[in-house]
């Protein structure tokens, strides 16, 4: 059922034909309403009221008398439209009971609620792919607080959002396609993350993404190296390698022992309470936007430290001097601990 297409893509893409037959046996009721109402008026010169009110009562089967007497034409016509009625009514009851217990009725609650979140979500991060490294990300920015939905199409990860406790966005389909990202929020994201399991997808994804958003940030992660280029053509403002990652970081563990273990031990967020953050200029107040480093006083006013300046061609300056200013465009990297930087935000943002 996977590649079934609905009206909506929040969904489990677990639909049986039970939600088509509740639509049918509503086109049903319908039909048998128009045929009533048309029977009456043309057999019996009826008027559209009495016609309503005949169909009405033969429908419901409550007993009322006629408005009329009727024609044998006419008693011809109730007796078919009865037993018509007691088939619709069978089949709108078996069709309702199955919606009803199959779970379709609650799924379709849940998609909307889903579907409503979604509308709401602004400058957030979309997940393309909930396997292991987008577990991972998803737990990172619960952590953080960060807004993000995820995009899955594998029906068993999909599973595992829903039998998660943590409460997450997502949508079960396919994030290579321009409308799931469109549902997604992308012209209003401020970020995606590319980490479907192969590297086409994850081409074709930063491909779509960056034709519908010119100015999101796009993160994608790479299995080969040799696709690093493509995914940057496609638009991939950053590549990620796990392979080669693993191979920098297993390589300066034998010349920079000390300083891998440090930063790995400052990266075990419930561990360690020392974070990194990046303040972009546009986001510090403006009486401060012109002010040098050694005006702003940072590391008294907050006690956190800046340790870097990331200008606009990410070339980054290392332990920027006090006269340093910072221009538009450029942001400082801070460290410290949880107060600290909330101390930061709460005195220049």
């Amino acid at each position: 059922m996977a590649n079934k297409q609905s009206n909506t893509i929040f969904n489990w893409y677990t639909y049986s034909g039970s939600y088509l037959n509740f639509r049918v046996a509503i086109l049903l009721f319908l039909s048998a309403t128009t045929i009533g109402i048309a029977g009456f008026m043309l057999i019996e010169n009826y008027g559209f009221v009495e016609a309503f009110y005949m169909t009405a009562i033969t429908i419901s089967t409550v007993g009322f008398g006629e408005v009329h007497p009727l024609s044998d034409a006419g008693r011809i016509f109730v007796s078919v439209f009865v037993l018509y009625n007691i088939g619709m009514y069978t089949y709108v009851l078996a069709a309702f009971t199955s919606f009803i217990v199959q779970g379709e009725f609650i799924k379709n609650i849940h998609d909307t609620m889903i579907e409503k979140e979604i509308s709401k979500l602004k400058d957030h991060v979309i997940i393309c792919g909930y396997g292991k490294h987008g577990k991972e990300i998803a737990q990172h920015f619960m952590q953080h607080e960060l807004p993000f939905l995820v995009i899955e199409k594998n029906l068993e990860q999909v599973e595992l959002i829903q039998k998660s406790d943590d409460k997450i966005l997502y949508i079960h389909d396919d994030a290579t396609q321009d409308q799931v990202l469109i549902a997604a929020g992308i012209k209003q994201a401020g970020a995606l993350i590319s980490a479907l399991p192969n590297d086409s997808d994850n081409v074709f994804t930063v491909l779509t993404a960056r034709q519908l958003n010119s100015n999101l940030k796009i993160i994608s992660r790479s299995l080969d190296i040799q696709n690093t280029g493509k995914l940057k053509m496609a638009g991939a403002d950053h590549v990620i390698t796990p392979e080669q990652i693993g191979a920098f970081y297993m390589a300066t563990l034998v010349n920079k022992p000390g300083a891998v273990e440090l930063f790995s031990f400052i990266s075990r967020e419930r561990v360690s309470d020392i974070h990194f953050d990046e303040i972009s200029h546009k986001s510090i107040s403006a009486k401060y936007g012109d002010c040098t480093l050694e005006v702003l006083q940072v590391r008294k006013n907050s006690g956190a430290n800046v340790i870097a300046l990331r200008k606009p061609n990410n070339e980054f300056v290392i332990n920027p001097v006090p006269e340093t200013r910072l221009q538009p465009g450029e942001s400082l990297i801070i460290l410290g601990d949880e107060k600290q930087l909330a101390a930061f935000r709460e005195h220049y943002l």
